[in-house]
């Protein structure tokens, strides 16, 4: 029999499930706070006992998954010597993430648009960010002798803006592209055109129509 420690885990862990669900087949806005709850088969009120408030449902559920993906990256990097392999590293886990079945980016976007019209969850958000830059800016990781000190918000918009447009239209962002980018704004061109193998069909010419 379960005790009240380990049944207060599995509530919480279900409402976190269901609400990864209804966020990204809903968007935050439209998935209320009972709707996750039946979902989870709890109550409203547990809902607000674990996380105050359907924000800090939100907030819990993509940090949960943000801490697995900054640990897979910081293992992978370890592997690497260069810097366009350090990119393509964490292009990869932004990209193509395995943490969350590749929800939690997707879900990230939807946060984006939630708080830019709630003013609480912006204010939340944007801690997050810096804190994310900060991680980059303190060289947690051996950037290949390069400082990334002042460029944490590039690299991180960087990251998000290059994974949506690929989201939208995958052929527009290879891989290349997206690490030679990432590559420049670190400050090192050069490596920029020491591209890694490509994972991406090679995108044929387009041509331009009048």
């Amino acid at each position: 029999m379960a005790t009240q420690p380990e049944r207060r885990e599995q509530t919480r862990q279900a409402l976190l499930d269901a609400a990864a669900r209804l966020f990204a087949e809903r968007g935050v806005s439209d998935a209320s706070v009972d709707a996750i709850a039946e979902a989870a088969g709890r109550t409203s009120g547990a809902l607000y006992d674990h996380f105050g408030s359907k924000d800090g449902l939100l907030f819990a559920l993509l940090e949960g998954w943000v801490d697995d993906v900054a640990a897979v990256i910081m293992a992978e990097l370890t592997t690497t010597s260069t810097l366009p392999e350090q990119m393509a590293a964490l292009w990869r886990n932004i990209a193509d993430p395995a943490v969350g079945d590749g929800r939690w980016i997707a879900l990230e976007h939807e946060l984006w648009s939630y708080a830019a019209r709630h003013e609480p969850a912006r204010e939340r958000l944007a801690e997050r960010y810096r804190a994310a830059w900060t991680g980059i800016e303190r060289g947690d990781a051996d950037w290949s002798e390069h400082t990334l000190a002042g460029i944490g918000p590039a690299v991180i918009g960087l990251l998000l803006g290059l994974e949506m447009m690929r989201r939208i239209d995958p052929s527009a962002v290879p891989d290349e592209l997206a690490v030679g980018a990432l590559c420049r704004v670190v400050g090192d061109p050069a490596s920029a055109t020491n591209r890694p193998p490509a994972t991406s069909s090679p995108t044929p010419p387009r041509t331009i129509r009048p």
